[in-house]
């Protein structure tokens, strides 16, 4: 068990819901999520942390792939049913699944799906399995909704203001501060992910999860 302490802090972490889906040999599942992360800016590549007492877990594992749906902000009713065991709702919301060419499952009406093939499942003796997968299909949904969020501690969330004024760069703000104290090669600015975030940043704007269906 984690310490108390530790899991109230823990649990002050936000972030984004997704519904994490697979099929194999006829069987659907899908179970909500926010332990699904990028972890490449070079590659497109994700790691989904899954629970062995997930129905969808076994699927995933013997599929070799899986497919996440970017919940939007309005979405909590489609988070919460795929929150709980689905033979618990009698798998009776069909309007919250709709089914890919390929089997795979997905939440209508999602800011973005992602079919997911896995690299490599990592078995690193804990209460989930780790898969790195690769994302091979995408699907564009409401690309411009905020998306969910979910803590739990603070519960669910959806997306609000930008942190920032418009038109304000924190990374060129850094840079002019390195350049005025003599850092000759302050101007390049281009080596490191911080970097990266705070260019795309700029551009356009636009119970809990972990239980299985």
């Amino acid at each position: 068990m984690i310490d108390r302490d530790v899991k109230r802090c823990l649990g002050q972490m936000m972030k984004g819901v997704q519904v994490v889906g697979a099929t194999h040999a006829g069987v659907t599942r899908a179970y909500t999520s926010h332990w699904v992360c990028q972890v490449s800016f070079e590659e497109p590549v994700l790691l989904a942390s899954v629970s062995p007492k997930h129905d969808t877990h076994p699927l995933i594992v013997a599929s070799g792939r899986f497919s996440v749906s970017i919940l939007a902000g309005d979405q909590v009713a489609e988070g919460q049913y795929f929150s709980y065991p689905g033979r618990r709702f009698r798998y009776f919301a069909d309007e919250y699944v709709e089914v890919l060419d390929d089997g795979l499952p997905v939440v209508p009406g999602c800011v973005a799906w992602l079919r997911c093939e896995v690299i490599k499942q990592l078995d690193v003796d804990l209460d989930h399995d780790l898969f790195i997968a690769r994302v091979t299909t995408v699907g564009e949904g409401r690309l411009k909704a905020p998306p969910l969020l979910y803590s739990s501690r603070l519960g669910w969330r959806v997306t609000g203001d930008k942190a920032r004024e418009p038109g304000t760069s924190v990374r060129d703000r850094l840079l002019e501060r390195l350049a005025t104290a003599g850092f000759e090669d302050a101007a390049d600015g281009n080596d490191g992910d911080g970097a990266d975030a705070d260019r795309e940043a700029d551009g356009p704007a636009r119970p809990g999860p972990s239980q299985t269906t």
